[in-house]
């Protein structure tokens, strides 16, 4: 019992640790891209330096930048969340392994639970850069981004009212794995971590969206991601409060089209 709890006090102390830690890191990185400041667009938004090289930059290296804040990102959005699924993950394998062996299969479920949010953030990159390539070109298309913003907005809260989010929001809430004995090995805590990630990433595709046009380095809108995904993870009624973020995210998205079309 005393083994017991001071494992978990070490796990818990660890995942607080990770999360300062992250959360410190993107808080500087976030506020040195914001002093750079971003490119005036057509239409009156500001284009975010995360989508261009710094001066000498390779692309290779931009990519491998945007890449590693993605990650740390990630780590301080995504943990408060994860680590209740974590703590269920040991609670389904605990009695089968020693304490030692178990923190490294929870630290193997977090790596592969990582590694699909970093295929998300490489996904990401490369999109985002081809889409600020054309709205530098093609001035009308700048102009219609606010816009678009705002239409991106709109979908992302609809997608909370969908049976589709109701559906793996349940799986990240109630883990794979919950009430039953895991098998207590590399393989079976790789196989979890990459499942509850990819539950996790379709959950999350709305906020997510919304962080990636309102400003992937903005940390306001990094912070209101962080706490919806939070709280409808954690909330004793999680669905209805998914479908409450969801109507003030689809009321914000159509006030940020009739500011954009000239109606507010």
């Amino acid at each position: 019992m005393v083994s017991e709890r001071a494992s978990r006090q070490a796990f818990l102390g660890v995942s607080a640790l990770l999360f300062a830690v992250s959360a410190a890191v993107t808080i500087v990185w976030c506020r040195s891209m914001s002093a750079m400041g971003g490119m005036p667009m057509p239409g009156g938004w500001t284009m975010s330096m995360a989508w261009m090289r710094m001066p000498g930059q390779t692309w290779p290296g931009a990519a491998a930048s945007f890449l590693g804040m993605w990650v740390v990102m990630m780590v301080a959005m995504m943990l408060p969340s994860l680590v209740p699924m974590l703590g269920r993950y040991r609670e389904a394998a605990a009695g089968r392994t020693g304490e030692t062996h178990l923190g490294r299969l929870t630290a193997l479920v977090g790596v592969g639970y990582f590694l699909v949010w970093t295929v998300f953030g490489m996904a990401a990159f490369p999109l985002g850069i081809a889409l600020a390539a054309a709205e530098m070109m093609e001035p009308a298309l700048a102009h219609g981004v606010p816009i678009a913003v705002g239409v991106v907005v709109v979908i992302a809260g609809s997608l909370q009212f969908t049976a589709w989010k109701a559906r793996h929001l349940a799986c990240c809430r109630e883990a794979p794995g919950r009430g039953r004995t895991l098998p207590a090995d590399a393989a079976t805590a790789w196989r979890h971590g990459l499942r509850l990630g990819l539950h996790c990433s379709y959950c999350c595709a709305g906020p997510m969206a919304i962080l990636l046009v309102m400003g992937v380095m903005d940390l306001r809108a990094m912070a209101l991601v962080t706490a919806a995904i939070t709280v409808e993870r954690l909330a004793p009624a999680g669905e209805r409060v998914a479908r409450a973020i969801g109507a003030a995210v689809v009321g914000a998205g159509l006030l940020m089209i009739a500011r954009a079309a000239g109606l507010g």
